[in-house]
């Protein structure tokens, strides 16, 4: 192989990423399909970048076809970075809406395992709060 021909291990210990996962993102679109040298995919320095930057959206919580947006505006000027904030943003307002969600999770638990500690009921609090919250949704879709 040439010296900028990357096999996929290669690429796997470069970013940390899973060879299976590089394999996906390459089935649906979100690296290209390299080249191959014999039987072996031969990657490049921008292979690296581009897998970078996939890993880097993912750890941040973008879904894939958000990261696919983002991909499609790597290219462009001052309206692709208007639309980056503004994908951006919203992601931002679906993380802030999941942190209150655990939040509230958080002091359910926290008042379940007072009352398990407390002693005081003869049933296992938490199962009863479990219990309490299921039938309070019954019938409704989660």
């Amino acid at each position: 192989m040439a010296d900028s021909a990357i096999p996929i291990g290669e690429l796997s210990r470069r970013t940390g990423c899973n060879i299976e996962t590089i394999r996906y993102y390459e089935r649906i679109g979100l690296l290209p399909v390299p080249p191959r040298r014999g039987r072996y995919r031969s990657y490049g320095a921008d292979d690296v970048g581009r897998l970078g930057f996939v890993r880097r959206a993912r750890e941040l919580g973008f879904t894939l076809s958000e990261v696919r947006a983002l991909l499609g505006l790597v290219a462009g000027g001052e309206a692709s970075c208007a639309e980056a904030r503004d994908l951006a943003a919203t992601h931002l307002k679906d993380v802030r809406a999941r942190i209150a969600d655990l939040r509230r999770m958080e002091r359910a638990l926290t008042l379940s395992v007072r009352a398990c500690d407390a002693g005081h009921d003869p049933g296992c609090p938490l199962i009863q709060a479990l219990y309490a919250e299921g039938s309070d949704r019954a019938g409704r879709p989660d």
